[in-house]
């Protein structure tokens, strides 16, 4: 093993945004299955506020890394690997345990099955802000909900880089999108980045104005992030046989209840979902690689990045996250 050594991130209890440490490690070596990725750039995402609360899926183990998603380039790889795959640049899909392999640092050891490349013109900045959200928004819109020409989706939580990949992947499949945000401070911006219609919910009655835009057909699909008692109203926006889909749980409420009567009455669905069925799923995984690269390449996919910090200010990068202000992605640089 090299004595170099290399700056990462790792948190040893969970809590704020300052559990997160930047700490100096001994530059680590590739093993079996496993590449040595030289970050250039790293794209943070709401999984990761959960996992370092302890609200995640997944537990972490201290020490614990963080981080889903790094864009940069190859330069070890473990021995059974291709040496032919050194001196490329790829960035990564999420489909490990973020707390062994976590990217947040200068390299990130992550296994090789996770590299996925992406179109040349885009930067290492805008490489790491690609397959979370496009991966998460094509299973549920185009895998399951085989979104098409003129249907409605309603999307939650749109200025989320989830939600504008959503916003992006609707229009390209000729659908139309109604998004919702809190405030009417985001409501312009929204517009501007291709969302068809949005619903300022502090002003505004979302059934209602769902019923209004699509002239009492409701919606095909609902994609949220958000869930808790929330869901019953999102239920009602639903034409028959429509789905919600929940990918998230950023409501924090314990409990989300099941819209019985809705579904009774509809014939809908509501269903857990996220990404990770897509990626776990080989053939499933390669299409939807392959899509999302083909739209990112004809310019019909492009990635909003909301603001770039410094990998020393991780902290700070952490809190701004929080703070629910951003619209598009926020990447951090080594």
């Amino acid at each position: 093993m090299s004595n170099s050594m290399v700056k990462i991130v790792r948190f040893h209890e969970t809590g704020g945004p300052e559990v997160l440490k930047l700490e100096e490690s001994t530059l680590p070596e590739p093993e079996k299955g496993e590449v040595r990725l030289r970050v250039h750039a790293i794209g943070l995402n709401r999984a990761e506020i959960m996992f370092r609360t302890g609200a995640y899926l997944i537990e972490p183990h201290f020490p614990s890394k963080i981080g889903y998603e790094a864009s940069g380039i190859v330069e070890a790889v473990g021995p059974d690997v291709d040496k032919k795959l050194i001196g490329k640049t790829y960035s990564t899909v999420p489909c490990f345990d973020l707390g062994k392999y976590g990217v947040y640092g200068e390299v990130a050891i992550v296994p090789a099955y996770a590299l996925a490349a992406y179109p040349e013109k885009l930067s290492y900045v805008e490489g790491t802000s690609i397959w979370m959200q496009y991966l998460t928004a094509y299973g549920a819109l185009i895998h399951y909900g085989k979104l098409t020409k003129n249907d409605f989706v309603l999307i939650t939580a749109a200025s989320s880089s989830v939600g504008l990949a959503a916003i992006q992947m609707t229009r390209a499949q000729g659908a139309i999108s109604i998004v919702t945000t809190r405030t009417a401070k985001k409501k312009t911006e929204l517009l501007a980045l291709g969302a068809d219609h949005v619903i300022v919910t502090n002003d505004e009655n979302i059934p209602t104005r769902v019923q209004e835009i699509t002239h009492g057909k409701g919606v095909k699909i609902v994609f949220d992030p958000i869930a808790g008692k929330g869901v019953e109203v999102l239920a009602e926006t639903l034409s028959h046989g429509g789905i919600l889909f929940i990918y998230g749980n950023l409501s924090l409420e314990p409990i989300t209840p099941f819209p019985l009567f809705t579904a009774l009455s509809k014939g809908i669905s509501v269903r857990g979902y996220t990404l990770f069925e897509i990626v776990a799923q080989p053939e499933v995984r390669v299409k939807a690689e392959k899509y999302v690269f083909d739209h990112l390449q004809d310019g019909s996919f492009q990635p909003r990045i909301a603001q770039t910090f410094a990998l020393r200010d991780i902290v700070n990068a952490h809190r701004y996250m929080e703070s629910n202000e951003q619209i598009g992605k926020i990447v951090v640089t080594p």
